[in-house]
């Protein structure tokens, strides 16, 4: 169990390749082993489970002001039941151009969250990958 202030969302050993492949749906299921490809590569990082349901690339230590602190991935992904989710730290702030050209999507504070991969330009969600990875590692490496 997660300590007071800590995250409760952990890096574990559990198998991402066993994950995604239980995901049901194949749209999604194939969309998520691209969305892998497309991060590793970006990263050069292998792939890690975060807690059950969050495939995530690299890793950041955090302290706020509040004392709380602990790590996070610099990036990653979900497959979660309505959408896709990706986890763009940084915000989407800093990158309205590209949002402008990414396609149909909602966000939330660092979600990214898309129905699937065809409905966006794929070009310019890997940038918007490579960008927010980059900006991860410069900031907290």
């Amino acid at each position: 169990m997660a300590k007071k202030n800590q995250n409760k969302t952990l890096p574990n050993q559990l198998s991402v390749k066993d994950f995604l492949e239980k995901i049901e749906h194949p749209q999604k299921r194939q969309d998520c082993f691209e969305i892998l490809g497309i991060m590793q590569r970006i990263t050069a990082e292998p792939p890690v489970m975060w807690g059950t349901s969050i495939v995530g690339f690299g890793t950041y230590h955090y302290k706020y002001e509040s004392g709380r602190e602990g790590d996070m991935l610099k990036i990653g992904f979900s497959p979660r039941k309505q959408n896709l989710t990706m986890y763009i730290m940084p915000g989407f702030s800093r990158y309205d151009e590209l949002m402008s050209k990414l396609g149909q999507y909602k966000t939330g504070k660092s979600c990214l969250y898309i129905k699937k991969l065809d409905d966006v330009d794929k070009r310019v969600l890997e940038e918007l990958f490579i960008e927010a990875y980059k900006y991860m590692s410069e900031k907290y490496d």
